[in-house]
Formats: C-alpha cells, structure tokens, sequence
C-alpha cells in the first residue's frame, strides 16, 4: 500500500459546491488549501449528482454571493459562446437552457463543471489549491478537541492513501463524513419535540428517520426501441406501495402533492413543443410539475438550431425514485452499500417501467424512445455519479436553527430570527420528502432567513468549520438550508473564517464570541460580495 503524508493550512473535504466556494475563499485570501474530492466530477449537487439549482425568486437580483452569481453568469456565457443558441434564446438576459420549471437555470450538469474548473483553475496554477481527485475520508487524528490529521482513502481500488495534516479542516462532504471519524458531536434523522420545541417535529427523537435519498438520470426521446434489460430489483419496485401513496404504485406518475398531501396525477409528455422562451420559473407562483418531462428539463431543443439536439434531455428526480425504505446514514458499511445498489436499482426500475408500462396520453402503454445519457452524466450506466443525500450527519453546533426561527407560521410578518452572528442568506421552503421512518412530506412556508455564524461551529471541536448540510440545522430546517446558493454560501463563509482566523491568530469561536472580531470578520464577508441581511423588498412564501 503506498501512503503519502501532506501539509496544508487549510484542508477542504469534499468538492461540492460549499467545498469549491470554501476552498476559493480561503486561498483568495492567502491561505494554503488541500482539497478533495471522492467522485470523478467536482461540483457535488450540481454536477454528479445532477441535480438543477434549487433557489428562491429573486435569485437574478438579490440573495447570493457575488461569487455564485459568478457561477451562474458563466454557465450561462459558456451557452452563448459555445451553443447554437437561436437568436432569441441568446438575448434571453435570463436564458435558461433547459427551459425547465424548478429552476431559473437549467443546464447540463457538464457546463457547471467546466465553470467550476476554471474558476478553481487560477488558484491550482498558483499552487494555493491542490486538488486530491478520486478520495474519501477514512480515518482522522485528533489531540484533545483538535483534529490534527484526516487520512483519506483511494476510492480506484488500488490500495493508496495520504494523510494531511492542518490548521483548519473543513468539512464540505455530502454526509458529515468528518464528524464520527474526529469524534465530532452530531445528531441524525429527527430530533425530538422536547428537544427543538418545533411545531413539526415527533414527541420522541428519531435519529434512524432521514429523509429520501435519490440517484438521479437523464433521458432523450427519440426513434427506436431503447429499453433496457429487466432491472434484477424490478419485479419488487414495481410492485411497491407506500403507504403515504394511498394504494398507488411508487413506479407511476402518481405522488402526494407536498403541500397538500393529496394524491396527485402528473402528466408525461415527452418534447411537448411549448414555448420554452416563455418559462417562468418560479415556484411561488407555479410548482411547475405538472408535466413531469418539463419539470427539469436541463436541455430545451426548440432554443437551439435545429437539428442540434435530436430531443430535448429530461431530468429524472420525481418522487418516484425516492428511495426511503432505510437509511444509509450510520449504517454498516456493507450493508449502506447495498442499500444505494438498491436506490440504482429503483432509478433502473423507474426507467424500464417508463419504458414498458407508462401510460401514455394517447391510450397505448410504454416510451420505448426514451434512451439513457450516460455521456451527460458522466457515467457508463447513465445514472448519477453521486447519490443526491437531501439530509447529512449534523454537528451539535454553537447555535442550531429550528422550525421555530424561519417558518412563516411562527415568524409571520416579523421575519425570520434575526441572527447578530450572520454571515450570509437564504430562502427556500421547508420541502422534506418522505423519511425512512414512514413520513409523509412535510412541506412549511418559510421566510427569508440568515446563516448564522454558529451553525458552522462544533460546540467543542475547535478548528473543524461544517461547509454544507453538516451545519446546526434540525432534521426540519434542514430542508430549507440544504439547497445550493444556500450552500455555496455556507462554504463561501467557512473558507473565508479559516483564512481570517490563520491570518489574525483567532480562533472561530473567539470570532463568534467577541463583537468586535465578529464585526471585523462580518465587514470583511462583506468585502468580498457576501450579502448578509435580506433587503425589504423580499416576502415569504
């Protein structure tokens, strides 16, 4: 086995989307970054784990950092320098690609990569940012309430490792893989009503109920029979019937509707012609999934010239592939591992049901046409690189958001609490899907609310910073904080406190402690593009 040992100021665990946003933030301010990253694509949600941006409705004038409205400017710029765009799709100033419903930004999850890419690309020719490709954490040292070391293991199978040692780690992986390794206080699934004293929460903690998890994957529909071989798990999926579906099959077009519960009938129609041009995404006035094939288009072909897409490209994350028989959090590995073969085998399952069995508008049965991309995804099977994990291990943090601080039920026109520690914003509502312990969707309206700094902070551990859905949140504000602008900003914030701290000798919590350290570091997050109060002009929904 060939073992190297490294160095580092700043070590950033994990290549999400709040790993990239920490990683940048820390070396643009001097600090000397490792960073890692498990799959072969960097970008987490948004790359390989395919799934569109989720975010608020004034996403285009207000709400992010400078630096994600970066990210998204350049996915848009690559579509115009680089795609037969027709000439109304091009001086679209709000062009979104895909046309699709959920999102003000649909695109292929291969653009988001290249923008990433570049935007790490001046950092790595510096030297200020090494990427470790193809790792996942292992094993961490710790002296006292210190993480000194994170060993981290190949994931190609050929039995090499290297351990880093640092100042600072940063915990940006999907799950909150640091916190058991380091010894790390942390909560999973529900915590109870005594607890949080939250509205929604259960009387007794449920540590084992986490929300679904999904393996997402993209389609075309065009000429010829392309189904696939019978999945091996087929004959099961296909029979199942949650009891939250009301005696209707998981594998069909039908689900509760989040918000109401009641049992909804979407329609599927594949390359429907309609005028892409005139999508108006927003979720709080249109859901946007009535039919399921625009709902998260990442490619409208009627914005491109003719003839350069042969269909549109559908992404498929419905609720029909929401795999929440159990939890692969803190599970034995063995038995984690077959319970995400088992999550693939419901997306195989998903795809030969439409394929064979779909009912289609026209009365027949089945979209033989529709094919797997697997040169979209990045992958040889067509599916996912990266399970999509709604829900990570939580730190026990300094501070822990509660239903209780965004839901407008609670808050109403008073707003979200106020945090005096805040280091950035957010505005999603509190969209949970169905749990491993039976739940339902719990859906809340929320209001425009702020990350506050000690969410980030362990309550002990004293260099680890959490950068993505690890932070103090409960099972429920989870579903509000866990989406990507909010994240993006999360690890933006952790990257920033990591170089600041290096740079002045604090550390986090003395910056959290103290008013005029925090007012520095605030003024500072400010700088640098970070809006950190929400203006009047934003209202709930």
């Amino acid at each position: 086995m060939s073992h190297t040992e490294l160095s580092t100021e700043v070590l950033v665990v994990g290549a999400g989307l709040g790993g990239i946003a920490a990683a940048i933030a820390a070396a643009e301010r001097g600090a000397a970054v490792v960073l890692t990253e498990e799959h072969p694509w960097i970008g987490g949600q948004l790359t390989s784990q395919a799934v569109p941006p989720d975010e608020h409705p004034w996403i285009e004038q207000f709400g992010a950092t400078a630096r994600y409205r970066q990210l998204r400017d350049g996915i848009r710029d690559v579509y115009r320098r680089s795609y037969p765009l027709r000439p109304e799709a091009r001086a679209w100033d709000e062009l979104n690609p895909g046309a699709g419903w959920v999102s003000k930004l649909c695109h292929e999850p291969r653009v988001a990569l290249a923008v990433l890419e570049e935007m790490l690309a001046p950092w790595r020719s510096a030297g200020r940012i090494r990427l470790l490709e193809r790792v996942r954490p292992s094993a961490a040292s710790v002296d006292g309430d210190t993480i000194t070391a994170v060993t981290l293991t190949s994931v190609r199978g050929d039995d090499t490792s290297v351990t880093v040692q640092a100042d600072y780690v940063i915990d940006a992986t999907e799950t909150g893989e640091l916190l058991p390794l380091s010894g790390a206080e942390y909560v999973t699934g529900f915590e109870s009503a005594t607890e949080t004293g939250e509205p929604s929460a259960p009387a007794q903690a449920e540590p084992d109920n986490v929300q679904a998890l999904s393996v997402c994957f993209v389609v075309e529909h065009v000429d010829g029979d392309h189904t696939i071989d019978k999945p091996e798990r087929y004959d099961f999926w296909s029979s199942y019937r949650p009891d939250a579906w009301n005696g209707a099959n998981l594998l069909s077009w039908t689900a509760p509707s989040p918000r109401t519960l009641e049992m909804d009938t979407r329609t599927f129609t594949p390359n429907p012609g309609d005028q892409a041009l005139a999508v108006d995404a927003d979720q709080s006035r249109n859901p946007g999934d009535g039919n399921l094939w625009t709902f998260r288009r990442i490619a409208a072909a009627d914005l491109f010239d003719p003839g350069h897409y042969a269909s549109d490209l559908c992404l498929v994350n419905w609720p029909s592939i929401d795999y929440f028989l159990a939890p692969v959090l803190d599970a034995e590995p063995t038995e984690a591992a077959r319970r995400i073969a088992d999550a693939r085998q419901l997306s195989l399952s998903m795809l030969y049901w439409m394929q064979t069995q779909a009912p289609r508008e026209d009365g027949g049965v089945g979209f033989p046409g529709l094919r797997l991309r697997p040169d979209v995804m990045g992958s040889a099977d067509g599916l996912a690189q990266a399970v999509y994990h709604r829900e990570s291990r939580r730190i026990r943090a300094v501070t822990t958001v509660t239903e209780n601080d965004v839901s407008y039920a609670v808050r109403g026109e008073s707003g979200a609490t106020r945090y005096e520690d805040s280091v950035g914003v957010g505005m999603y509502r509190i969209d949970l899907h169905p749990s491993t312990g039976g739940d339902t969707y719990i859906d809340v309206a929320s209001t425009p609310f702020e990350i506050p700094l000690g969410a980030l902070l362990p309550r002990r551990v004293t260099n680890l910073i959490a950068a993505n859905k690890n932070i103090g949140t409960t099972h429920i504000t989870n579903g509000c904080y866990r989406l990507h602008p909010v994240e993006w900003n999360i690890g933006e914030a952790a990257g920033h406190l990591a170089a600041h701290c290096l740079a002045l000798g604090h550390t986090p919590h003395e910056v959290h402690g103290k008013t005029d350290l925090l007012l520095d570091f605030q003024q500072e997050l400010t700088n640098a593009g970070l809006q950190l109060r929400w203006p009047s002009g934003a209202h709930p929904y």
